[in-house]
């Protein structure tokens, strides 16, 4: 399958799911951001990219205290639904677009959230230049990798390849994923 018929069939996919997405993946969300934000601190400067935000149940945990939120997702269903929770601040904005070519050009993060995007997109490593691209030296990106698709050893050595340092990484029995905190410098 070539890179555009898995993205779209990815695309396809969770906007098929959009309006169950929340009862079938909340609980399971709210955990991985609980382990990344544990090594985090989101403060009044803090310009916040959330890629794959889906429906946008990050917000509520990082908007109230950045500068500012960007959502990012291939889905516009999701976004839909990101749109309602969005709205709840003032800070958030919401962009559709695929993680592997993003719209920013002259636009910098200094933290990066990429929940439950790797194992979506057909080449790991150039998701993560791209976000590196769209990443201020320094930064924080926080990259989960799925567990049925990433034994740990492969996952570190992602991040490896990616030039990104492990700040820290949690492997929690009670989540599907690793999630791990790296410092871009």
């Amino acid at each position: 399958m070539n890179k555009w018929s898995q993205k779209r069939t990815t695309m396809k996919r969770y906007d098929l799911t959009a309006e169950m997405y929340e009862m079938r993946y909340a609980e399971e969300q709210a955990a991985k951001y609980k382990a990344a934000l544990e090594s985090l601190n989101i403060n009044s400067d803090s310009k916040v990219l959330d890629l794959g935000c889906g429906t946008g149940l990050l917000f509520q945990h990082v908007a109230a205290e950045a500068q500012t939120v960007v959502g990012v997702d291939v889905s516009i269903k999701l976004l839909r639904q990101a749109k309602k929770r969005a709205q709840e601040f003032r800070n958030v904005h919401l962009v559709q677009a695929d993680a592997d070519h993003l719209p920013f050009k002259n636009i910098h993060f200094n933290i990066i959230f990429a929940f439950t995007v790797l194992q979506n997109l057909p080449k790991p490593l150039e998701t993560l230049n791209e976000i590196k691209r769209n990443a201020q030296q320094p930064s924080s990106i926080v990259v989960t990798g799925l567990k049925k698709v990433f034994s740990l050893e492969a996952f570190q050595e992602l991040l490896r390849d990616a030039g990104l340092q492990v700040a820290s990484l949690k492997d929690d029995n009670l989540l599907k994923c690793y999630v791990a905190v790296t410092v871009r410098n």
